[in-house]
Order: C-alpha cells, then structure tokens, then sequence
C-alpha cells in the first residue's frame, strides 16, 4: 500500500491510495480533481473509487467532475449531501481493494455524516492507515459542527483512539502548528508537545507535510486524545 500525499487549496490534503500489485488506486476527499489524475497518470495506475469523509466544499467539490471524467467511478460516504455520491456507507462496512481492507468508521463531531477509513493489509510487515478527514488531525481535531461534544469524545477517544498505535494518521488539513500551539496551552509542561512544536516549525520553514503522524504519538500531545 503506497500513499501518495497531494496538497491542494490553502491547506487541504488530497491523498492517492495505490494497491502496489494490482495498481488499483483510490482517492481520499478529492478537491482538485486535475491534479488528482495528474498524479494517477504519472503513476500508470487505474483509479476506480473515491471514499469521501464529509460532504464539505473542500473534501468533496471535486467528485462530479472526476465522475463525469471517469465514468463508472464510485464516490463512497457516509453523507447523503456529498456530491456525487453513488453509494452510501454505514459504520463498521469493510471494503476491499486488492490486498487492502478498509474498515469505514463513522466519526460524527465536525459533521453528523463524517467517516474515518481504517485500512490495512493482511500479512503486511507496513503499519495501517486512518484518513481522518476533519475528524483527527495532527494535535487536534476538526471544529466540532454538527454534532453533540458526547458524539465527537466518542469519535476521537473510543473510535480512532483505540486503533492499534502504530496506525498513521493522515488528515484532511495542515493545521499542525496551530494545534500544537493549543496543546502547548492546555499541558504546558508536556515534553512531547514542545518537542512536535519545534520539529513542525522546522517542516513549515521548509514548506514540508506534517502527515503522517501516528496515532501513539497523537495519545502523547494532542489534547482531545487525552482527556481520556
């Protein structure tokens, strides 16, 4: 399983998933389209889903156009408002893309719609993946929007917080430095938190992704992972 991270917009990120034998690819949250079928040309894979995490402009504005482009597309969510949808997703849903499973985990909290995918690869030494959306993100989490502050501790504290530690975190923005300068508010005398500030710094300075992190590393700074 390759990953490939795409930003795109302000801060968003787009991600390619490529199954390295069958050369299958699915799309996360797909907001500029051309630039995603630049990167499925250059590397000579069959792009043949979309798994959107919430219906929002900036995660989903890019499904009709890719569909009209690709006819025969799936554009897969748990949200009936995202655009483009074909098919429609519940919680606890596995998918499978050559050797990679998917498990689809409803995270309501920024929306009411929202969906995590959890992949993996059996007999697989590389660690799995969560694409979190504006669920989780690198030492925070997503405005709470839609839904109850109960729903959203059990989206990040229950749900994504009880994923194996090693599992990597790739989000739907680049908001690390500012979380992070939250997180520093909140446990000021945490070490791992003064610690990510200070590496995330040095990536902004060098205009580099924060993602992935991991989820062990997010239960050692990020505040909505430890209230628990």
């Amino acid at each position: 399983m390759k990953v490939k991270v795409i930003p795109v917009l302000e801060d968003n990120y787009m991600y390619l998933v490529i199954e390295e034998h069958t050369r299958e690819a699915v799309a996360v949250d797909v907001a500029v389209p051309k630039r995603l079928l630049e990167i499925v040309g250059r590397e000579g894979v069959s792009l043949t889903t979309v798994l959107t995490t919430h219906h929002h402009w900036d995660h989903a504005r890019g499904n009709a156009e890719l569909a009209r482009l690709r006819p025969g597309l799936a554009v897969l969510g748990a949200d009936e408002r995202i655009c483009a949808l074909t098919r429609r997703l519940v919680h606890g849903e596995e998918l499978r893309f050559g050797a990679i499973h998917v498990r689809c985990l409803l995270t309501p909290g920024h929306t009411s719609g929202h969906m995590s995918y959890f992949l993996w690869e059996e007999d697989c030494p590389d660690p799995p993946a969560v694409f979190s959306g504006d669920a989780l993100s690198v030492g925070g989490c997503g405005l709470r929007l839609e839904s109850t502050a109960q729903q959203m501790y059990q989206s990040l504290v229950e749900t994504l917080g009880t994923l194996p530690p090693e599992t990597k975190v790739f989000c739907g923005h680049e908001h690390t430095l500012g979380n992070l300068e939250f997180a520093q508010k909140v446990e000021p005398g945490n070490d791992h938190v003064r610690a990510k500030l200070s590496w995330a710094k040095k990536r902004d300075e060098d205009d580099m992704p924060t993602v992935p992190s991991t989820l062990g590393e997010e239960l050692l700074y990020n505040p909505f992972l430890r209230v628990a």
